[in-house]
């Protein structure tokens, strides 16, 4: 794997790493912190990539660890004050305050097979790819994670 290669990736899905990245940690300014900071050490450790998978499954894994790292360091805001930025950088309405809560009491595997699912809009296979897992268990970690979210906004309207 090559700098331009890794160069060439980055112009062509920055804004699909950088809406899962908002997704993860709530401000633009730090999910653009969390994809240059995960391009960095794609760069930096560049001979460790094996090849086992795609050059794009490693550097989604790569951004999904640096935001959780930054997570873990305290710079995450507060997941229910998400700023209107997350419809903007994805043309849909703001969700409301109920979903964001319930999105963020999901378990860490549902809620990033959702988060990549629908933020970077990955198939199953990818998703998988990324986290490490079979296909069927992202069918059944988006199914879990669907049907919590589900019953958490229908007793919420309740």
């Amino acid at each position: 794997m090559t700098i331009e290669s890794l160069e060439q990736l980055y112009r062509d899905r920055y804004p699909r790493f950088l809406r899962l990245a908002l997704a993860t940690v709530g401000s633009r300014e730090a999910a653009a912190d969390v994809v240059q900071e995960a391009f960095a050490r794609a760069i930096r450790h560049r001979d460790e990539f094996r090849g086992e998978g795609s050059l794009e499954s490693w550097i989604w894994r790569m951004v999904i660890n640096t935001g959780r790292t930054q997570q873990k360091r305290g710079r995450r805001r507060a997941e229910l004050e998400r700023s209107q930025d997350l419809a903007s950088s994805n043309g849909h309405a703001e969700p409301w305050p109920e979903l964001r809560a319930a999105a963020a009491a999901l378990p860490e595997r549902q809620r990033q097979a959702l988060f990549l699912r629908h933020y970077a809009d990955l198939d199953y296979e990818q998703i998988g790819e990324v986290l490490g897992i079979a296909r069927g268990t992202v069918s059944a970690s988006l199914h879990a994670a669907h049907r919590s979210l589900r019953e958490t906004l229908e007793g919420a309207r309740a």
